[in-house]
């Protein structure tokens, strides 16, 4: 069965960190980069977000441009894209940002961890819920459920985790990062990939499509194209 087109952005300083190890949702984008991420997300079927970040920073994942919201709705396309959470335990805020924050349709993935009694809340707040899997969510099943869904489009938007298990099963087809003139450290703060992380010969090779200067702090926006995709 089909997936769709999955691209990850993301943004990191100089040495590959998301955020500090303080993990307070740091500031890195710069504004130039901050509307090229909108105009993405604008243009995607859907944006998508693994557990730690849809527990940890309840992100509202809706086109803030008025202007851009207008471009979906003259396409006959809902405001915002589908939002897409992937957690083992679901967790969610029941009034917080990402199941309140819209207009938008809201999936969640989640595995039988999560309880039922959950479950009915997500599903009671118009949140579509899927169980697929027993700890961890079946992602090929979660891409191809999107696919059947309308989804042609998918912009992930981290974290690590899943950024990571999607690259090291071959289902992404792009890689975009801005890479901000900034230095964190830390060996606990969050990089773009985590995970358990692969051998040499097991590693994800990438061909450069694009990289420019993005504005004047120094920023670089660098675009890749994913060889170990598998569809």
């Amino acid at each position: 069965m089909p997936i769709p087109f999955v691209f990850i952005n993301v943004a990191t300083t100089a040495d590959g960190k998301l955020d500090t190890f303080e993990r307070k949702s740091s500031s890195i984008s710069s504004d130039a980069d901050k509307a090229r991420v909108l105009r993405l997300r604008a243009e995607a079927d859907a944006v998508m977000v693994g557990g730690n970040t849809l527990i940890n920073e309840d992100p509202k994942l809706t086109v803030k441009s008025a202007e851009l919201r207008a471009e979906r709705t003259a396409k006959g396309l809902p405001e915002n894209p589908i939002k897409v959470g992937v957690v083992s335990l679901a967790n969610i805020k029941p009034d917080g940002d990402f199941m309140q924050n819209g207009p938008a349709r809201r999936i969640i993935f989640t595995t039988e961890l999560t309880p039922p009694e959950q479950v009915k809340v997500l599903s009671d707040l118009g949140a579509e819920v899927h169980i697929l899997g027993k700890k961890r969510v079946d992602l090929r099943k979660a891409l191809e459920t999107l696919y059947t869904l309308g989804v042609r489009r998918l912009m992930v938007e981290g974290g690590g985790t899943l950024n990571f298990e999607l690259l090291r099963q071959g289902f992404v087809d792009e890689l975009s990062m801005y890479i901000a003139p900034k230095i964190f450290g830390g060996q606990s703060a969050p990089s773009m990939a985590t995970g358990h992380g692969l051998i040499e010969s097991a590693g994800i090779n990438l061909k450069l499509l694009d990289a420019r200067a993005l504005d004047e702090t120094g920023g670089v926006l660098i675009r890749y194209q994913c060889l170990n995709k598998i569809y």
